[in-house]
């Protein structure tokens, strides 16, 4: 027996405000417990810097969309409201909002909005709902609701709600995405919970649009392949059979098919929007008719600030200045892919997925129902049409994101 002490051993006690992290290495705390309020700045903000290219190019894109909002709207604006400067003054204010409402966001920890999914999906659907009997007087359309001069639009906000619901969902169940129930069943009710009620509006672009959103996450959660692909198959069955027998839609998107399928359907009326987008298309060349010159947006183009805006950046701009501006959507998409990709947080990751998802096949339609390459589906041009909810909403999911990359580009020391 040695004679020898040994000195006691020691353990590392854990921290009372140490993390909890899953196997997979991600951290799910949400706020620290046991601390300071005063010493809550890490967990409520997020440090480290933004993702500059991603914020630059989406301020180039916010301001090309301000100057040819002014640009297409004002004849319009002066026809029907009285005032050239009516729909570039509202949109500047509600860009400024949404600019206020996005750096907001990229200072924000992304991790608070796990607390929001809840009761931001209950909010949603109760406006979704409440659309549905009290809204503005525009024909069947039933999109806006009238709060004091101006309108609220739910369907903006719903999709945003699926992106963060799925993004909650999908990264909790991410090891069983693979499973029927998981991965298909609830994912897909979540989507047609809300696919629904925009559709009772008499929104169908919405309605797509929410769909390929949540398709897009599910797809990127690692959802079973096989299943998925035979989902898609139904669905595009279901647009073959609509193109075949329009009828089957409501009237205003079953006589919008016909007048896709026939080019000679009705000239002034159902084929008139898609006819003078051709012509402002057609006019303007390879290097356009030159920024204010366009003729088609003096009341041949109807409402030109909204979803055929685009028609006119063609007429004016000409070739390479809309192709300029596609390069800008397609380098925004792949920013975000980037910063998706770096950030280990699941969550994180699937809410960048989401609105970059958003972003780009809202693009894409838009421009195929300008071009004519589908049917007239009313879907708006991100940040160029005339919309209060959708920019603000849009430039705050920007801030999201941003907020997402500082913790991307943070380093391990």
């Amino acid at each position: 027996m040695s004679d020898r002490l040994e000195p006691p051993k020691r353990y590392k006690q854990p921290s009372s405000t140490s993390q909890r992290r899953d196997p997979s290495g991600e951290d799910n705390t949400i706020i620290k417990k046991n601390k300071p309020l005063s010493f809550l700045k890490s967990d409520i903000f997020t440090l480290g810097g933004i993702d500059i290219p991603f914020f630059a190019l989406t301020m180039a894109l916010l301001t090309i969309g301000l100057v040819m909002l002014f640009s297409s709207s004002y004849p319009y604006a002066l026809q029907h409201r009285g005032d050239s400067y009516y729909f570039f003054k509202r949109q500047l204010l509600f860009a400024l909002v949404g600019v206020v409402a996005m750096l907001l966001a990229s200072k924000l920890n992304y991790k608070l909005l796990k607390i929001a999914v809840k009761p931001l999906f209950a909010v949603t659907v109760i406006l979704l709902v409440v659309v549905l009997f009290y809204h503005t007087n525009q024909g069947d359309f039933k999109r806006w609701i009238p709060i004091s001069g101006f309108t609220l639009q739910p369907s903006d906000i719903a999709k945003f709600t699926v992106i963060l619901t799925l993004a909650a969902y999908c990264s909790k169940y991410y090891d069983k995405m693979k499973r029927p129930i998981h991965g298909i069943v609830i994912p897909l009710s979540i989507i047609a919970l809300f696919c629904g009620l925009i559709f009772m509006e008499h929104h169908l672009s919405c309605t797509i649009l929410v769909f390929c959103i949540g398709a897009s996450i599910m797809f990127c959660s690692g959802t079973n392949e096989k299943l998925f692909f035979v989902g898609v198959g139904v669905i595009v069955a279901v647009i073959a059979l609509v193109i075949l027998k329009p009828d089957v839609l409501m009237h205003y998107a079953g006589e919008r098919v016909e007048a896709w399928l026939d080019k000679d359907f009705d000239p002034t009326g159902a084929r008139w929007q898609t006819n003078n987008s051709l012509y402002a298309i057609g006019s303007g060349g390879l290097f356009g008719v030159g920024l204010g010159n366009s003729k088609q947006k003096f009341l041949y183009v109807s409402e030109p600030q909204n979803d055929f805006i685009f028609s006119i950046v063609c007429e004016e701009l000409g070739f390479f200045g809309a192709a300029l501006i596609l390069l800008l959507f397609a380098l925004l998409f792949i920013r975000g892919i980037q910063i998706a990709i770096k950030c280990k947080d699941k969550f994180a990751s699937l809410i960048v997925i989401g609105i970059v998802a958003q972003v780009a096949v809202q693009t894409i339609l838009n421009i195929m129902v300008v071009t004519d390459t589908i049917p007239n589906t009313g879907i708006a041009l991100p940040f160029f049409s005339y919309g209060g909810t959708a920019i603000m909403m849009l430039l705050f999911e920007m801030g999201v994101v941003l907020s997402i990359s500082r913790k991307s580009n943070q380093k391990k020391v």
